[in-house]
């Protein structure tokens, strides 16, 4: 089983750049209503799709409205990875901080509101 999340919203540009420009991530497919996304080691896919397209059943037309969503994004070394966001330009929303549970994770926002958790997970030392 494989897991493709996907978001509807009007920003499929702006989502576009901001995660290939920013994030490194690579375009799988592209056309005028969808854009599917991998990762940089392409182990993962998001997907954006345009709302009220008429190609898509109504199920699928209601636009994400900005709330109650988050992604994960595991990386082994969080800190260049925070560093490099921060040279770009990137607003950090949560700082770069060491959990007692063993993360170490920083937080930026996507062009769509989509907080975006970015984690180095180990082991926490007792």
């Amino acid at each position: 089983m494989k897991l493709n999340a996907g978001i509807l919203t009007e920003k499929l540009a702006k989502s576009k750049y901001f995660y290939t420009e920013k994030l490194g991530f690579g375009v799988t497919f592209e056309n005028e209503f969808y854009l599917l996304m991998h990762t940089p080691n392409r182990q993962a896919e998001l997907s954006f799709l345009l709302p009220h397209h008429p190609s898509q059943q109504p199920f699928f037309h209601k636009p994400y409205n900005g709330q109650g969503l988050y992604l994960t994004i595991e990386v082994d070394d969080v800190d260049s990875i925070y560093e490099d966001l921060k040279s770009k330009g990137v607003e950090i929303k949560v700082e770069l901080r060491d959990e007692p549970w063993g993360d170490r994770h920083f937080a930026i926002e996507d062009p769509n509101g989509i907080g975006i958790d970015i984690v180095k997970y180990s082991t926490p030392e007792s």
